[in-house]
């Protein structure tokens, strides 16, 4: 540890002792060095992170925003090293990657993958590449997406983000610039054990700007399981009437354990468009801030999540309205089966400025066994008095009547459980502006369907239900 880092530990009295995994955390952080020519460009922002993430609090059940996922399953990387995995195979890009018509970037273990990946269009650059314009346009967004979200409410890892970053991924589509092709990112985990990987991704519309983005966590082989963390962050800048549609799907090896982040700026009459899509793992927790910093600014955001065996699933979303006109909808669905575990908090915050609001959330939960479970929180905390607000929540099972109603058309009885619990959050589908993205994750969402009847409910009554406006 440095000796700076020792000194911030002893001026604040009330921090406990560093656990097994904080000292090994902020250990590969400090073997991170600059890559390229841009020798300060990541030295601060590395410096700042591991100072926040010393002097955090540590994840408990007393803690509000880890109430109900456990992170001791990090205890498993107290010794972890950094991951280095060679690139892709060609039968892993045709058999396993979205063919999409779009430009495709690949990067393993954290580092891109030149076979596999397409040439970078002008705007998109490594940060250890980064020109003079670049470099100045890192600088300035770069840690900075989310930075008056509270301490309470910042997500330490998204500083042990910042700490581990040795380099990243800027998009930048300049002013009136509309991308004719999807940015399509591949996130692979090779099949290592007991390693750690890194991503930071940097997107940044200019006014008017135009564009789609997918990102895809994978692992390299989904048959041999993997002890591997990944830590990943993503930022996004939408600047005035910028129109963003992004998509993140989070789909790796359930042995393995992923923490990641979106903080997201919308500026002026911004419009973003967001689907996301995860199954669970031993470890999953995704968090979303998104800002509303401009008038009319618009927000549309809807996620699927999937979790069976033992796994975890835990989305947590926070939509700040700081400014008045602007609208945000949110609509989650999830299925849970066998003994697995999900969480859902999605929080909508409006200031005393922000008048004329209209926001939206809606989380609604499929249980297709009698131990699995979810924990759903939605919050509305309101400052302002001229608003039209709602949210709700469901926890339920199958509707018996619905099940009559196809068996009485001919449709077996398991058919009919299948159709209805794909049916559930097939819908949610439509939000997806790419005809080949779509059909891809509704081809592979009938094969999960059909060959893993845990996630066919199989119960023939109402469980129990709640919502609240």
């Amino acid at each position: 540890m440095s000796a700076s880092m020792t000194s911030n530990r002893q001026h604040t009295a009330a921090a406990a002792p560093l656990n097994a995994f904080q000292q090994q955390a902020l250990a590969l952080a400090a073997q991170q060095s600059v890559v390229g020519d841009n020798e300060r460009l990541l030295s601060d922002l590395r410096k700042q992170g591991a100072q926040e993430f010393e002097l955090a609090t540590w994840p408990g059940r007393k803690i509000e925003q880890w109430k109900y996922t456990s992170v001791q399953v990090l205890k498993d990387y107290e010794s972890a090293v950094w991951a280095n995995g060679s690139g892709v195979s060609g039968e892993f890009v045709s058999e396993r990657l979205i063919p999409l018509h779009a430009t495709r970037l690949v990067f393993v273990d954290g580092v891109l993958d030149s076979a596999a990946s397409d040439e970078m269009p002008d705007g998109i650059c490594l940060f250890s590449q980064a020109d003079e314009l670049a470099a100045e346009l890192i600088r300035s967004n770069l840690g900075k997406v989310s930075g008056s979200v509270s301490a309470a409410r910042r997500n330490l890892f998204a500083s042990l983000n910042s700490a581990w970053t040795q380099d990243g991924l800027l998009i930048h589509v300049g002013r009136n610039v509309v991308l004719e092709k999807p940015v399509y990112l591949v996130y692979v985990s090779s099949t290592q054990s007991n390693v750690v990987t890194n991503h930071r991704t940097l997107v940044v519309l200019e006014q008017s700007a135009n564009a789609r983005i997918i990102e895809h966590f994978v692992s390299e082989d989904n048959s041999v399981a993997c002890s591997s963390f990944v830590n990943s962050l993503t930022e996004i800048q939408l600047g005035q009437n910028a129109h963003l549609h992004h998509t993140r799907i989070n789909l790796e090896h359930e042995s393995a354990a992923h923490i990641g982040a979106v903080h997201v700026n919308l500026m002026r009459d911004a419009v973003l468009k967001g689907f996301t899509l995860s199954e669970g793992s031993k470890l999953k927790r995704l968090d979303y801030q998104l800002n509303h910093c401009g008038q009319g600014a618009s927000l549309n955001f809807d996620g699927v999540y999937l979790a069976r065996h033992n796994q975890l699933v835990d989305y947590h979303t926070c939509i700040e309205h700081r400014v008045p006109n602007c609208t945000s909808q949110q609509v989650f669905r999830g299925i849970v089966g066998d003994k697995a575990k999900a969480v859902f908090n999605g929080r909508i915050h409006i200031f005393e400025d922000a008048q004329k609001t209209l926001a939206e959330m809606s989380n609604r939960n499929l249980l297709t066994s009698n131990t699995a479970e979810i924990n759903t929180k939605p919050e509305l905390e309101i400052y302002a008095d001229d608003v039209k607000c709602a949210h709700g929540a469901t926890i339920s099972q199958l509707d018996e009547t619905a099940l009559y109603y196809l068996q009485s058309r001919g449709i077996s009885p398991s058919q009919a459980r299948m159709m209805l619990s794909f049916g559930f959050i097939n819908e949610l589908l439509s939000s997806v502006p790419d005809e080949t993205l779509q059909d891809w994750l509704e081809s592979w969402l009938r094969d999960r369907f059909s060959e893993d009847r845990s996630l066919v409910s199989d119960v023939r009554s109402l469980s129990a239900s709640g919502a609240g406006n």
